[in-house]
């Protein structure tokens, strides 16, 4: 990562980006607006090629060009780089459906700068400490887990995890049979003091079941515990 953090809004209410990075560089961050859809990814496709994406992306939903669900989709399909997505309070299916696309976190309309900022912060302070962490590989049959290169395999294969899937599946392993609920961990895994709706955590959960189990209606590592929360399960 950069000294100085790099950080994309795409935002098409220019009164909004403005704020919204007039606030992150007073808190000591580098920022790219964008306000047009394909214009923003026409740039990420130019940052990849040069390998220097961004390394925090803040996305409105609906753009112009190309709305923030295909954006998020190329980030996924290239690159790890956290993105916090914008949606509206009265779409919660917006919240749903970028998180099962893999945004890490998200901020309701209408916010507060601030927030925006501290959720900022604590996403981009995981992403350096993920880097520096050199704690051993861990493996569970045909599961592998290192969290150095944040890397996950199964019989062999890459597993492609977000930032914020493979944070949580982190914690999970390391406490093999601990029961967390889904409260601890939005605080050990989220880290962030304003209200999450505890339910992003189940959609995460969901997300690692169908790209770590064999069958994710019937997970045998990512177990619920009814009524109490989540488990890993060596």
């Amino acid at each position: 990562m950069s000294f100085t953090p790099s950080i994309l809004i795409v935002e098409d209410e220019p009164s909004i980006g403005e704020v919204v990075a007039l606030y992150l560089q007073k808190a000591g961050y580098h920022t790219i607006s964008h306000t047009n859809g394909a214009q923003a990814l026409q740039w990420l496709s130019e940052q990849q090629r040069d390998a220097s994406l961004p390394d925090l992306i803040i996305l409105d939903i609906m753009l112009p060009g190309v709305d923030g669900y295909e954006i998020l989709r190329w980030v996924r399909d290239h690159s790890d780089t956290p993105v916090i997505f914008i949606t509206a309070r009265r779409e919660e299916a917006e919240r749903i459906i970028g998180l099962d696309l893999g945004a890490d976190d998200y901020v309701i309309k209408p916010f507060s700068p601030q927030e925006l900022v501290s959720r900022s912060r604590a996403v981009l302070r995981r992403a350096i400490r993920s880097e520096n962490k050199t704690e051993k590989a861990i493996v569970f049959g045909e599961l592998s887990i290192d969290p150095t290169l944040r890397l996950v395999t199964r019989n062999g294969q890459e597993v492609l995890l977000t930032s914020r899937e493979f944070d949580l599946l982190w914690l999970l392993v390391q406490h093999p049979r601990q029961v967390f609920s889904r409260e601890q961990l939005l605080d050990k895994v989220w880290g962030i003091t304003e209200y999450i709706d505890p339910g992003t955590v189940t959609v995460h959960l969901r997300r690692l079941r169908e790209k770590i189990e064999h069958n994710a209606s019937e997970p045998t590592h990512l177990v619920t515990v009814w009524g109490v929360g989540y488990k890993f399960e060596p």
